[in-house]
C-alpha cells in the first residue's frame, strides 16, 4: 500500500508518497504567495493552499497505482487562524504564525489574565504568535468578520475538511492555540471565554494518528482515488518532523535548523517549566513534548550571506573559518524578535566584540556560533526539568553544514545523530497514515521499523571546554542589551 503525507509549510505545500516499507516512492513542491499586508503582519489565502495541494496531489501520484494508496496525513504550520462562516466559507485571509500585530492582545493576556492563570488553563503563556491573541484582535478590530464565525480552524486543518467534510485538529497543533487544556487534551472553557468564543466554533479534537473520516467521493474522483482512500489528523510542523525522526521515546531529542529553530525533546509525563521558557504541548503519539522555538536560525545565515555579503557560497564561507572557539566576536540571532527563552518580541539581532582585526570569517563564525549558543539556551532549560539529554537527532537546512553541525555538536556538548533520510514533516504525516491504517500498531513501531541512523557525531573534548567558556560569556550579552531594545525601535 501506499501513504501520502502533505507538509502545509509557510511558502510551500511539500507532497511525499511512501510505500509501506518506509521507502519514500515520490516528492512534489508547490508554492504559493505569501501576503504583507502591513509591516509587521502575515497572511495566507486558505483556497492557495487547497490549490497548491490538490495540483500536488495529481503530480505526486503519476505513474503509480492509485488503487493503492490507502491514507493520507499532515504536518503542518503551526498556529495560524483561519475563519469559517455558517456556510463553512473562509471569511477572510489566515493571519500566519510569524505574525505580529498581536502584542496588544498578547500583553493583555499575559499581563491582566495573567501568566499564572494562563499556564493553568493551557500550560503554556501567551506569544504574539499564538492564535487565541489573534482571536483578541479581530474581535476588537474586525467585529464584523468575528461576528460571523462559526468554525476557528488551523492551517492543516482547513485542508483536511476540505479532503474529509470534517471539522478537525489534533492535540499537537491545537496545542499552539492557547485554547488547549494540554495536560487534559480538551479545550480550555476558560479560554473560550476569555476570547468570547464558544466550545461549539472549534473542530473536533483527534490524536494525531487516528482516522477522521475519508476522502469525499467527488474529491476522490478529481484525483483518481478510491472511495476509502483514510485521513489521519496529523500533527503541528514540529511533531510530525519528530515522527519523521524517530523522536518519540521519554527523553529523545531532536533539534530543527531550519527557518526558526527547536529544540523538540519528547517525555511521557505532562510537565511544565517554572518560568513557561518552553512550550508544553501534546505530542503525536499520545504523549507530551517540551519545545524551545528560536524564530530565526538557518534564517539568519541566509540574512547574512545573502543581504549583508551578497553571496550564495555558504560553502566557500565556512572555508574560511578555522579556529573554533576562539572567536571573540558574538551574536544574538534575533532578527525578529525571540520566543523561547526570552518571550521578547522586541529583542533584535547583536554583533558585539569587533576589534580592528575582526575579519569577515570571524563575523559568519559568529553568526553560526549565535544560533548553536541559542539553542544552548533551551536546552539549559530543560536540563532544569530533571532532563538529561545525551544524544540528539539534528534535521532541517541548516544541519547539511558539516561545520554548523560540529559547532553544535560541541556547543551543546552532546552527540548529534544523522538520520538516513531527512524529509520532515512529510514523511511524518505519511507515517501518522499508515498507522492510521494499521501498517503499524503504533507510532513507536513505525519510528523504530522506518527511521534509520547513519552517522553520529560527537564531541571533542578541548573543543567543548572551550565553546563551554564561550557560553559563560555569550549568556551575560541578552540581559545586558534588554534594556537597550524598547529605546531603539
Amino acid at each position: 500500500m501506499l501513504y501520502i503525507g502533505v507538509d502545509l509549510g509557510t511558502s510551500s505545500v511539500k507532497l511525499l508518497l511512501m510505500d509501506k516499507s518506509g521507502k519514500v516512492k515520490n516528492t512534489v513542491s508547490r508554492e504559493y504567495p505569501l501576503h504583507f499586508p502591513h509591516p509587521g503582519w502575515s497572511e495566507q489565502e486558505p483556497e492557495d493552499w487547497y490549490r497548491e495541494t490538490m495540483a500536488g496531489l495529481k503530480e505526486l501520484l503519476e505513474g503509480f497505482d492509485r488503487s493503492e494508496v490507502a491514507g493520507l496525513s499532515f504536518g503542518g504550520q503551526m498556529h495560524g487562524l483561519v475563519m469559517l462562516d455558517s456556510k463553512d466559507c473562509v471569511i477572510r485571509p489566515a493571519i500566519l504564525w510569524n505574525d505580529g500585530r498581536t502584542k496588544e492582545e498578547n500583553d493583555y493576556l499575559n499581563n491582566k489574565i495573567g501568566k499564572e492563570n494562563l499556564s493553568k488553563y493551557t500550560a503554556n503563556i501567551s506569544f504574539t504568535g499564538f492564535t487565541a491573541p489573534k482571536i483578541l484582535w479581530v474581535k476588537k478590530n474586525e467585529p464584523d468578520n468575528f461576528a460571523k464565525i462559526s468554525k476557528i480552524m488551523l492551517p492543516k486543518d482547513y485542508l483536511a475538511y476540505r479532503l474529509t467534510g470534517v471539522h478537525c485538529t489534533d492535540v499537537s497543533d491545537a496545542s499552539g492555540m492557547l485554547l488547549l487544556n494540554v495536560e487534559k487534551r480538551m479545550w480550555s472553557k476558560e479560554m473560550c471565554d476569555i476570547c468570547g468564543i464558544s466550545q461549539e466554533m472549534l473542530p473536533r479534537l483527534y490524536e494525531s494518528y487516528e482516522c477522521v473520516g475519508t476522502i469525499l467521493p467527488e474529491t476522490a474522483a478529481q484525483l483518481g482515488l478510491g472511495n476509502n482512500v483514510k485521513v489521519a489528523a496529523g500533527a503541528g510542523d514540529n511533531a510530525a518532523a519528530a515522527v519523521a525522526a524517530g523522536v518519540v521515546g521519554d527523553g529523545s531529542c531532536n533539534i530543527s535548523l531550519g527557518t526558526s529553530g527547536t529544540v523538540f525533546v519528547a517525555s511521557k509525563k505532562f510537565g511544565v517549566d517554572k518560568n513557561n521558557a518552553l512550550h508544553a504541548f501534546c505530542d503525536a503519539n499520545g504523549a507530551y513534548h517540551f519545545m524551545g522555538c528560536m524564530l530565526s536560525a538557518a534564517s539568519c545565515n541566509k540574512w547574512w550571506m545573502d543581504e549583508i555579503i551578497g553571496s550564495k557560497d555558504y560553502a566557500k564561507e565556512q572555508e574560511m573559518i578555522t579556529k573554533l572557539g576562539e572567536n571573540h566576536v558574538y551574536y544574538l540571532p534575533y532578527l525578529m524578535g525571540e520566543r523561547s527563552p526570552y518571550n521578547d518580541p522586541d529583542a533584535r539581532g547583536v554583533f558585539i566584540g569587533m576589534t580592528m582585526d575582526t575579519v569577515r570569517a570571524d563575523m559568519t563564525q559568529a553568526v553560526l556560533e549565535g544560533v548553536a549558543f541559542a539553542l544552548r539556551d533551551c536546552l539549559e532549560v530543560v536540563k532544569s526539568l530533571g532532563i538529561q539529554i545525551e544524544r540528539t537527532k539534528i534535521c532541517g537546512g541548516g544541519a547539511k553544514s558539516p561545520l554548523w553541525k560540529k559547532i553544535i555538536t560541541n556547543v551543546l556538548n552532546i552527540k548529534l545523530d544523522i538520520l538516513e533520510a531527512e524529509e520532515g514533516p512529510s514523511l511524518g504525516g505519511a507515517m501518522l497514515a499508515a498507522v492510521a491504517c494499521g501498517e503499524y500498531s503504533s507510532v513507536e513501531e513505525a519510528c523504530e521499523k522506518i527511521v534509520k541512523t547513519v552517522d553520529t557525531i560527537t564531541p571533542d573534548k578541548e573543543l567543548a571546554e572551550k565553546y563551554e567558556a564561550r557560553y559563560q560569556q555569550y549568556k551575560n550579552i541578552y540581559p545586558a542589551c534588554k534594556p537597550l531594545f524598547k529605546k531603539i525601535l
